[in-house]
């Protein structure tokens, strides 16, 4: 017999999930103590962080410092050991539909159906948030993607640029208060990457919140509101890009680092997290 609670997730995941009853709170992602284990390896050590409402927040760290497991535990790929992390005023292991419901994914590499043009992918899936796309809403949408002539190309026939800007449409088509995006500019040229710049800071324009990881030093100076540096599963930095800069600028190893005349995130970031490749 199904309890209260469970229809209640029922109704949250087929009927419109995208529509959340928003708490007042100021924080759209709260996470608390974060651990989380592969056996005895401990990926992530005690992580703490906040996003707020109308805030892009950076989330950075070379390979294997632990930014693909915290936001695993946050999307709810993966159940942490201890602590808590919140999205939207709901506790990711208490109210997992809800949590889901009001975030939005991009992956660092996401692929479509092959055989679908670009209006039938962004028609599939806002059906899936239970979302009726009207003709003029979908050319509406196509014309803010700057797509509007590209509606009945094939997913594969587009550009790096172009299919970059379908995902984060389909991230965004049920107006998530938390959007993640794992490296969404990875691969681009300088023109697209600016273009989806824009496009992410429209998302915090709205007020909602967006993580954003990044290998690109000058991504997070331009476009993030705060960063935390993660490394070793810990997080051993958080504050604007320019408050680190200001407060690590005259360490030794950042000025030992330092190949521009002037420090930079990249310089920080180096001196804080080590010069050696990792794997």
């Amino acid at each position: 017999m199904k309890t209260g609670e469970d229809e209640l997730n029922l109704r949250c995941l087929f009927e419109k999930p995208y529509i959340i009853k928003m708490d007042t709170q100021t924080n759209i992602l709260q996470v608390d103590s974060l651990n989380v284990f592969y056996g005895k390896l401990q990926a992530v050590n005690n992580v703490s962080f906040h996003v707020s409402r109308g805030e892009i927040f950076g989330l950075l760290g070379p390979n294997g410092a632990g930014k693909t497991s915290t936001l695993s535990a946050v999307e709810g790929l993966i159940r942490q050991q201890s602590g808590t992390v919140t999205v939207a005023g709901y506790d990711t292991l208490h109210k997992p539909l809800h949590a889901r419901a009001a975030m939005g994914v991009q992956l660092q590499s996401t692929s479509f159906q092959a055989e679908l043009n670009v209006a039938e992918i962004l028609k599939l899936y806002a059906s899936i948030y239970g979302l009726d796309l009207s003709t003029e809403q979908l050319q509406n949408l196509l014309k803010e993607i700057n797509l509007a002539d590209a509606a009945n190309k094939k997913f594969g026939q587009l550009s790096g640029g172009q299919q970059q800007r379908v995902a984060l449409a389909i991230t965004t088509i049920h107006d998530p208060k938390l959007v993640l995006l794992d490296e969404p500019t990875s691969g681009l040229d300088p023109q697209s990457r600016r273009q989806l710049w824009t496009r992410i800071e429209a998302i915090r324009e709205k007020g909602n919140g967006v993580v954003l990881t990044t290998h690109s030093m000058e991504e997070a100076e331009s476009v993030c509101d705060r960063i935390s540096i993660i490394d070793h599963g810990r997080v051993i930095a958080t504050g604007t890009p320019q408050e680190l800069i200001d407060k690590h600028r005259n360490d030794p190893e950042v000025i030992a680092v330092s190949r521009r005349g002037r420090i930079t995130l990249e310089d920080v970031f180096i001196a804080l997290t080590g010069t050696a490749v990792r794997a």
